[in-house]
């Protein structure tokens, strides 16, 4: 099942001024289109209020319509250039859908930031249940696979031709935590989809990066914060959100002819590199 919407209100007679007290509106400067899955929440929302304060048309995907209207709601005037797509990124028939109405609103597809994904409760292998396996890896794996398969369609075909796609990695696509099986599986693999892709693209002038996060301040990370100090552990240090959103933005802005392949942007003093 699919639902959008062209979000649209009184502001709409006004064009939002730009980031550095430019008076005229970035879409003169810009315009381009992105496609942000998860973007009802967290990484997805910080990043997708970046991409249009910056000028961009954005389409935000998500599986809830409330999510979806409260992040293009803090978006101000920036609004009217945002579309909100209901859709599971896990069904085809759904991302085939939602790219066919974005290429219809908007007329081309710049930019994919794939970036929905869900966790599981921690879980010892042995006691991991198929149905949640697969349901990681749905979401997490296939769905980007799904979104980077159409947007691919449509980067191909435009003109001009060609388009970014940055893959949300996180750390996990390179160290894994402790009873975290399936997410570390889906984000391991998700650096093989980051550099299939680029391989893939660079004849097309489609570009690939992928952007490895850790422990940004979200909804979930707040959970994660209750969690340990209820459990009498201290939590693992966080960075703001908006870090991730200006350097996916930084990722999305560069030309077809440059691309960063992997980033790793995380928290100073969380517990990655080294020992002690």
């Amino acid at each position: 099942m699919l639902r959008l919407d062209r979000t649209r209100g009184p502001e709409d007679a006004a064009l939002p001024a730009g980031r550095r007290g430019d008076e005229r509106s970035n879409m003169s400067a810009n315009g381009k289109v992105a496609v942000v899955t998860g973007g009802g929440s967290g990484i997805g929302r910080a990043t997708s209020l970046a991409l249009l304060a910056d000028g961009w048309r954005v389409a935000l995907v998500g599986r809830h319509r409330a999510s979806l209207d409260r992040t293009i709601e803090q978006a101000g005037a920036h609004r009217r250039n945002a579309l909100a797509v209901v859709a599971d990124v896990s069904d085809p028939d759904s991302v085939r859908a939602l790219f066919a109405r974005t290429e219809e609103a908007f007329g081309r597809v710049d930019m994919l930031f794939n970036n929905a994904g869900v966790s599981s409760p921690a879980s010892a292998l042995e006691e991991v249940s198929f149905v949640e396996w697969s349901r990681v890896i749905a979401t997490n794996l296939t769905g980007a696979f799904l979104c980077t398969q159409e947007a691919f369609r449509i980067m191909k075909r435009q003109r001009p031709r060609g388009g970014r796609i940055i893959n949300n990695g996180s750390i996990s696509a390179h160290t894994p935590r402790p009873n975290a099986v399936a997410y570390t599986a889906s984000k391991h693999a998700i650096a093989g989809l980051t550099k299939s892709t680029a391989l893939e693209g660079r004849e097309l002038d489609i570009a690939c990066g992928q952007l490895d996060i850790g422990n940004a301040r979200t909804e979930l990370a707040d959970g994660l914060i209750a969690a340990a100090r209820a459990s009498g552990r201290s939590p693992e240090p966080m960075m703001d959100v908006q870090h991730v959103a200006d350097a996916v933005l930084r990722m999305a802005n560069l030309p077809l002819d440059a691309n960063v392949l992997f980033m790793t942007l995380m928290a100073t003093k969380m517990p990655y590199v080294g020992r002690g």
